[in-house]
C-alpha cells in the first residue's frame, strides 16, 4: 500500500545534521518531519570519536549537554610515528567534551520533537522525486509499505551514504560522488582501560603509516574507566582493512583491556566541503555535503552549525515563497566563507600530510616545522602564519630535508590561497561558473600535482 505525506521541510536522515537542521528550523512554526532508517530508540548510536570542541556550543549559543558528557577534555597529545616527538595540544579548539554519543544524539533528537517535528523511524529512503530540475520529494519503504513524502525543500543529511545526492541526475550538482581517496574507513572499539595508566583530560593521537596510512589511530581515554580506540585508513590507495590495521597498532599500547563493551566501522568523507550544497529544492547538511574536518574527522560540531545556518536559509527562502537554488544560496556564501573556508585550506594540509613518509613527519616534528601553535591555529582557522624571524628558522631546520621544506613551504602558500578563495565564495548563482573553475584550477592542477605527484 503506498501513501503520501506533504511537509515544508523533508529531512533524510536523524543524526546530527539532520537533527540541527530541524530543530533551528522548527521552532519558527515550519511543517517538518525526518525520515530515518533507524528504530526511534536506535537514533544516536554510531562509530564515532565521541570527542567535541567547547567552541561549537558557545559559537551556538547552546547548553553545554551535561547529562550526555563523560567527562571534559583539556586538548590533544599527537605522537609522531616513531613515539620520540609529542606533540601537547592545549586552548580554544582543542578543549571540549567526550560524549556519550548516543544520549547525545537522543538529546537532539527529543528537543526536535519537542518543537513539533514528526519524525518518522524504521523507513529507508529510496531515492529523490525530481520534476523537470527540481527535487520534490523522496520515495520510501516502511514495513508497511511504500511511502512518498513531498515538500518544498528536501533536505539530505543522510551521511556518507548520501542517498539523495548519489542518487541525482548528472550535471544537477557540481558533484555528486567523493573520491576513494577523499575519504577515510574507520575501525573503533570501547574498550575498559586497566589501571590508571592513561590521563583521560588529554585525547591521544598517533601518526603512522604502519596503523593508518593516510589517516591516524587514536586513543581517547574517558573517566568513566573506558576508553575509545580507532584507526582511520585512507580509502582508494590499496590499504589494509582498517579492523587489521587497528589490531596491529592495538597491540603497541598498554593499560587497555581485552574486554570490548561495543565496535564498529563507518566510512567518513574527509575532504572540503561540496563546491554547492544546494540545488533547487535540495540542501545538503553533514557528511552528505562532506563538512567534517578533514585533518582529524571531526563532524559533530560542523554539522550542528550547518544545521543552524541551512535552517536560517530555508526560513529566508519560505517567506520569499520559492526554494530555489538561487533563494538557498546564502546557505553557500554564508557557510563556504566561515567554516568552508577553513576546512578548504586543512583539505591541503591533508594532502601535503598524506604525500610525506613516517620518516619524514618524523623529522618534521622533531625540528618543528610546525609547532603546538601552529597545529592550534590551524584547527581553529586553518591558517598557519609566521613572521619574517620564524620563517628564518624554520627554513635553517627544514636544511635538513630540502624536499620537505619546499614541499611545507609550498602547502602553506597553497593553503593561504585555497582559504581566500573561498572566502570570496559568490553572493550568488552568477558568479558560481567562474569560481568553480577556480577551485577546480587550484585543487585539481596544483595540488593534486605539488604533493600526490611531486
Amino acid at each position: 500500500m503506498e501513501s503520501s505525506k506533504v511537509y515544508d521541510v523533508v529531512i533524510v536522515g536523524a543524526g546530527t545534521g539532520g537533527c540541527s537542521t530541524a530543530l533551528f528550523t522548527a521552532k519558527n512554526g515550519l511543517k517538518v518531519c525526518i525520515v530515518d532508517v533507524k528504530k526511534e530508540e536506535d537514533i544516536g548510536r554510531k562509530v564515532c570519536g565521541d570527542a567535541i570542541g567547547r567552541h561549537h556550543f558557545d559559537n551556538l549559543s547552546l547548553p553545554y549537554p551535561w547529562n550526555a558528557i563523560i567527562n571534559e577534555v583539556k586538548g590533544m597529545r599527537i605522537y609522531s610515528p616513531s613515539r620520540s616527538t609529542v606533540f601537547e595540544i592545549v586552548g580554544e579548539g582543542v578543549s571540549g567534551f567526550m560524549l556519550k554519543r548516543y544520549e547525545f544524539g537522543q538529546i537532539l533528537l527529543k528537543e526536535a520533537l519537542r518543537r513539533g517535528v514528526e519524525l518518522y523511524d524504521s523507513t529507508r529512503v529510496l531515492k529523490p522525486i525530481i520534476d523537470g530540475r527540481r527535487v520534490v520529494g523522496v520515495t520510501a519503504k516502511h514495513m508497511d509499505g511504500s511511502i512518498e513524502f513531498r515538500g518544498r525543500v528536501i533536505v539530505d543529511a543522510s551521511g556518507a551514504t548520501a542517498v539523495l545526492r548519489r542518487c541525482l541526475p548528472e550535471g544537477f550538482l557540481p558533484e555528486r560522488d567523493v573520491k576513494p581517496e577523499d575519504i577515510q574507513a574507520t575501525y573503533r572499539e570501547i574498550r575498559l582501560i586497566e589501571g590508571e595508566y592513561y590521563d583521560y583530560n588529554y585525547g591521544e593521537i598517533y601518526l603512522s603509516r604502519v596503523y593508518a596510512p593516510g589517516g591516524y589511530a587514536w586513543l581517547f581515554p574517558r573517566s568513566d574507566g573506558t576508553a575509545n580506540i580507532g584507526v582511520g585508513v585512507q580509502c582508494g590507495r590499496g590499504y589494509p582493512n582498517p579492523k587489521m590495521l587497528f589490531y596491529k597498532f592495538l597491540y603497541t599500547v598498554k593499560g587497555v583491556s581485552e574486554d570490548i563493551i561495543n565496535s564498529g566501522g563507518g566510512l567518513v568523507p574527509t575532504r572540503r566541503p561540496l563546491s554547492s550544497l544546494v540545488a533547487d529544492g535540495l540542501i545538503l547538511v553533514g557528511d552528505s555535503a562532506c563538512q567534517v574536518n578533514p585533518i582529524h574527522g571531526g563532524g559533530i560540531g560542523p554539522s550542528m552549525y550547518a544545521g543552524r545556518l541551512a535552517a536560517e536559509a530555508i526560513l529566508e527562502a519560505y517567506d520569499r515563497g520559492s526554494m530555489t537554488a538561487r533563494d538557498l544560496w546564502m546557505y553557500n556564501v554564508r557557510y563556504m566563507r566561515s567554516y568552508g573556508a577553513k576546512q578548504a585550506s586543512l583539505d591541503v594540509l591533508r594532502m601535503f600530510l598524506q604525500s610525506l613518509s613516517d620518516e619524514d613527519i618524523d623529522y618534521g616534528m622533531s625540528v618543528r616545522l610546525l609547532s603546538e601553535e601552529d597545529i592550534l591555529k590551524a584547527s581553529m582557522y586553518g591558517r598557519v602564519e609566521a613572521g619574517f624571524l620564524e620563517k628564518l628558522k624554520r627554513f635553517a631546520k627544514g636544511l635538513g630535508r630540502i624536499e620537505l621544506l619546499r614541499k611545507f613551504r609550498r602547502a602553506v602558500k597553497i593553503m593561504h590561497e585555497v582559504r581566500k578563495l573561498y572566502e570570496e565564495y559568490p553572493v550568488d548563482v552568477d558568479g558560481f561558473r567562474e569560481w568553480l573553475y577556480k577551485s577546480k584550477r587550484i585543487f585539481i592542477e596544483v595540488t593534486v600535482k605539488t604533493f600526490i605527484n611531486a
